[in-house]
């Protein structure tokens, strides 16, 4: 299977509550995609309140998965600092939301 990679904006984002792991639900919009769901554990470097309002890059074709109790549908790419610390993958400019990457 190909690896689908889309871009989409944030919608929604608050705490996961219930993830063993500290993590945010996240509601996206892929534009023609619709609005998908995600489970990000990204919380040592961004809020939701940051979040809002911000393009990012996901995995669309993983399938869905529930993650305590969260169906996540899409799986949003960061890369880990020196640190650890997830940090986005974003697009540099603005673009059409749902635009495949490659």
């Amino acid at each position: 299977m190909e690896l689908e990679m889309r871009v989409g904006r944030v919608l929604r984002a608050e705490p996961h509550e219930k993830a063993r792991k500290p993590a945010y639900k996240l509601w996206i919009d892929f534009g023609p995609y619709g609005v998908k769901t995600s489970s990000a554990q990204i919380t040592e470097l961004y809020r939701p309140e940051d979040l809002v309002g911000r393009l990012v890059v996901a995995a669309t074709n993983l399938g869905k998965k529930r993650i305590a109790g969260f169906v996540s549908e899409v799986l949003v790419l960061g890369v880990a600092d020196a640190e650890g610390r997830v940090v986005l993958l974003v697009p540099e400019r603005e673009v059409p939301l749902g635009n495949r990457v490659f």
